[in-house]
């Protein structure tokens, strides 16, 4: 890991925060996208790594597209000039709450448009890129749900999942996946003529996504119970009784499992639970 070069887009928390700093302690090189790069400013962790060199914080907005593209650029700057190898793609927005429609986020389709951003600008060579959805988001994958959770994922979250239901609809056209029309958000997240401005239909292969289950706050318990435990469950198919997740054995997975084993997940889904 210690000659990665990694662009995090959605690092300022949560699983991108606790990948990036996965893979500053192995050694990579990570550059972080943020709308506030000040967020950091009392993070010894990350202040650290920056007085080192390894993390490089670049201000800008996943919505804009100019800052995708000079993130690209800054995150392949060096001491080579070697591409990016991985990017890794967190966004989320802080969510609202409506007595109608549940949690809502600004704009609804924030992750759909911040992912065609970043596939419109995609350097060349392609970097591996990896990013989280959700599980139970299609028709297919929402039958796997908990019945205690089904409610929560129709209605508290549905609009949150609508936009990543979108970001996924771009990745199956953009990879070769199939997709049910019946699953599209529509043009209303994924804006008019939306495929003219993403890799054409097959043409991206070096992509994986993570589907988590409920995601909570929770310790890693991989990191506490060692690397032999089965800490949580990871298969590429919809997992049955899969409840929640923390975030940082997301994270764990993320680095270990799938960057580490890269071969086995390239152009899959991996769905994680406990």
């Amino acid at each position: 890991m210690e000659s990665l070069k990694v662009l995090v887009i959605g690092g300022s928390r949560n699983i991108g925060y606790y990948s990036a700093v996965r893979l500053l302690a192995l050694g990579a090189t990570v550059t972080f996208l943020l709308r506030s790069p000040q967020v950091f400013d009392q993070d010894d962790t990350i202040q650290a790594y920056i007085k080192e060199g390894k993390a490089h914080l670049i201000q800008g907005d996943a919505l804009v597209k100019s800052d995708v593209r000079r993130a690209w650029s800054e995150a392949q700057l060096g001491d080579d000039t070697r591409p990016v190898d991985f990017l890794i793609f967190t966004v989320g927005g802080t969510p609202g709450f409506s007595l109608t429609k549940g949690l809502t986020i600004t704009p609804p389709n924030l992750v759909t448009q911040s992912l065609i951003n970043v596939l419109e600008t995609l350097p060349s060579p392609h970097p591996k890129i990896i990013t989280i959805s959700s599980t139970g988001l299609t028709q297919a994958s929402h039958k796997s749900v908990p019945l205690p959770l089904k409610p929560l994922y129709s209605y508290i979250l549905a609009a949150p999942h609508k936009d990543k239901c979108g970001a996924e609809e771009v990745i199956a056209h953009s990879a070769g996946w199939e997709w049910d029309a019946r699953d599209s958000p529509g043009d209303d997240i994924l804006g008019a003529g939306w495929t003219s401005r993403v890799p054409n239909a097959g043409e991206l292969k070096s992509i994986a996504v993570i589907r988590p289950a409920l995601l909570t706050d929770g310790k890693c318990r991989a990191d506490v119970e060692g690397k032999e435990s089965n800490a949580y469950r990871v298969k590429a198919e919809d997992l049955e009784c899969g409840y929640s997740v923390s975030r940082k054995d997301v994270a764990h997975f993320l680095v270990e499992g799938m960057m580490r084993h890269w071969q086995e997940w390239e152009g899959k889904c991996a769905r994680i639970a406990y």
